[in-house]
């Protein structure tokens, strides 16, 4: 379990103080953590003896073990295939392709277990909202789930727009933001810079919702998201897996598209309409119509 996840079960037992401090360190995680107390206390305007009882209340021996589980994390959030493949869990000889799907088995059970059906509507009713413009981005690998979720949406409702990979082009996007919209960004481990500006910049201008899609380990959009969906990816070889972030995103568009089943079904009815199909067999196309032969 990762720091974050720890302190964000424990808030319900916080004091105000305590409180204070969490959100803190929350905000600019890990890297708040990793200052030394005496900075923390001066940041937050908390004491270090209550620092020290904070993270003796989440669970740490002490100050010093609280940096190092963030310290790990933060090491885990940057390791390539290269480093995975020094720890891996070799697969059952004979039966590759059946222990792989076991361990994402598990990862799936992991995954549900992880969000909350409350954060789960909470998302959906963002993206369900049909006054709101939603915009997707993702990371080099992760756009392609963000072009996944783009499509379905584009079939179910207006006002959705896939960002290109370019940044320059983003400029155009922004400026079309309001306080009201939706911002869908994924980023897993190895994080993307850009991305982590993009996020700060629309935050800071725009004020949208921003609803990360991310790994265990946060990428740094955490810091400017309205919610952070941390998944599984491990499956103990040396790739990461998507299959997480894929079931969460299917859920999410079965949930939003029978939000308004009948508005829905309207949507695909039109967009089949005028999709550009090839004629059928004993079809041939005359002066842009189909014409039986």
């Amino acid at each position: 379990m990762t720091v974050r996840t720890t302190i964000m079960q424990a808030a319900p037992t916080l004091t105000a103080s305590e409180r204070k401090l969490a959100n803190a360190i929350l905000a600019d995680y890990p890297f708040a953590g990793l200052q030394t107390i005496q900075e923390l206390a001066e940041r937050t305007g908390v004491s270090a003896p209550s620092i020290t009882r904070f993270v003796s209340k989440v669970g740490y021996g002490g100050y010093q073990e609280f940096q190092r589980q963030l310290i790990g994390e933060l090491k885990e959030s940057r390791r390539s295939p290269l480093d995975l493949k020094t720890v891996e869990s070799p697969a059952r000889a004979g039966d590759f392709l059946g222990d792989y799907a076991n361990r994402v088995g598990h990862l799936m059970q992991e995954m549900s277990a992880s969000v909350s059906s409350e954060q789960f509507d909470a998302i959906c009713g963002l993206v369900a909202d049909p006054s709101r413009n939603i915009f997707l981005l993702g990371g080099r690998i992760s756009d392609s789930i963000a072009a996944f979720l783009s499509m379905h949406l584009r079939q179910i409702r207006e006002r959705v727009h896939h960002l290109p990979a370019s940044s320059e082009q983003w400029p155009e996007y922004i400026l079309r933001m309001r306080k009201q919209d939706v911002v869908i960004l994924f980023d897993f481990r190895r994080y993307q810079p850009d991305l982590a500006r993009l996020a700060e910049i629309i935050r800071e201008k725009r004020k949208p919702s921003i609803v990360l899609i991310t790994d265990k380990w946060m990428s740094p959009i955490a810091r400017d998201s309205t919610h952070v969906v941390g998944l599984p990816i491990g499956v103990g070889t040396a790739w990461d897996t998507v299959v997480s972030a894929v079931a969460f995103v299917e859920a999410l568009i079965v949930k939003v598209s029978e939000a308004d089943w009948t508005a829905t079904r309207e949507r695909i009815e039109a967009w089949d309409a005028v999709r550009l199909v090839p004629p059928a067999p004993g079809q041939e196309q005359r002066n842009g119509e189909f014409d039986e032969t």
